[in-house]
C-alpha cells in the first residue's frame, strides 16, 4: 500500500496562512491504514490549527471531511460543493488524491498535508517497510520473491556486493543484505541455480523515466463507456 506521513504543522499552517475557508480532506484507504490521513488524523489536525490559530490570532474556517478514496472522481464529486466554496483545500491523502482533486479543479489551489513516502507492507503495528519502487518490470520470479531493487541499497540485479557481511548492508549495517536473503529464499526453495543467472540491466522504459506512466484496461474501459452510453439513452 502507499504510505505516507503528515507534514509537520509549521509547514502546514505556513502553506494555508493567506486562506480564510480551508477545506482539509482525509482518505480513507492507504494513509487512513497507516495512520496519516483518516478521519481521525482530520480531526486531530483541524483541532491543533484551531488552537494555532487562536495562539496567533489568525481567522480561519477550517472545514474538515474524509472520502472513501480521494484517488477517485466519484467520490470526490460527492463533495464539490464544499470543494468549491473554499479558498484552499488541504489534502490529507497521498500526492495521487492531491493531485486528482487539483486536475477536477484546477481553478482551485490544492496544498499537500502529507508527505508521500514509499509502497510499503506492514511489519508489526506501526511499522512499514518498503519493498516495491513500481520499477514497471518485475523480475521476482527469478529472485525468490524478494525485489533486489527495492530492497538492497544499490539496486544490484546480479548477486551482492563486495562490502555486504554477514548478511547485513555496508551502507547500514542495521539491515540486511537482500541478496543474502535472496539466497537464503532460493536455497530453502531449492533454486539455488538462479544465484548463478545473468540478468541483463533493466528496461527502464517502463519506469518514471520514460514520463508519466498511464495503464489502460480495455475490458474495464469498454464496460464503463458502454454503461454510460446506456444511461444516456434513458
Amino acid at each position: 500500500m502507499i504510505v505516507a506521513e503528515r507534514k509537520p504543522l509549521g509547514e502546514i499552517a505556513e502553506m494555508i496562512a493567506p486562506y480564510e475557508k480551508v477545506c482539509v480532506i482525509g482518505c480513507r484507504s492507504c494513509v487512513a491504514i497507516c495512520l496519516a490521513g483518516g478521519e481521525k488524523e482530520v480531526n486531530m489536525l483541524v483541532s491543533a490549527m484551531g488552537l494555532l490559530n487562536r495562539r496567533t490570532g489568525r481567522t480561519q474556517n477550517l472545514d474538515g471531511l474524509v472520502l472513501e478514496r480521494q484517488c477517485e472522481k466519484e467520490w470526490v464529486k460527492e463533495v464539490e460543493d464544499r470543494i468549491l466554496e473554499s479558498d484552499v483545500i488541504l489534502s490529507m491523502s497521498c500526492s495521487l488524491g492531491a493531485q486528482t482533486i487539483g486536475d477536477m479543479y484546477p481553478e482551485k489551489i490544492v496544498v499537500p498535508g502529507l508527505n508521500t513516502a514509499i509502497f510499503g507492507v506492514p511489519e508489526e503495528q506501526g511499522v512499514w517497510s518498503e519493498k516495491c519502487l513500481g520499477c514497471g518490470d518485475c523480475i521476482i520470479h527469478t529472485t525468490g520473491g524478494i525485489c533486489p531493487i527495492a530492497r538492497c541499497a544499490k539496486s544490484m540485479l546480479n548477486g551482492p556486493c563486495g562490502g555486504s557481511s554477514d548478511g547485513h548492508c555496508e551502507v547500514n549495517l542495521e539491515l540486511d543484505c537482500a541478496w543474502y536473503a535472496i539466497h537464503e529464499r532460493l536455497k530453502l526453495q531449492g533454486r539455488l541455480e538462479l544465484m548463478d543467472m545473468v540478468r541483463p540491466p533493466k528496461e527502464w522504459n517502463t519506469s518514471h523515466s520514460g514520463g508519466r506512466r498511464v495503464i489502460v484496461r480495455e475490458e474495464a474501459r469498454l464496460t464503463s463507456h458502454q454503461k454510460r452510453a446506456t444511461e444516456e439513452s434513458q
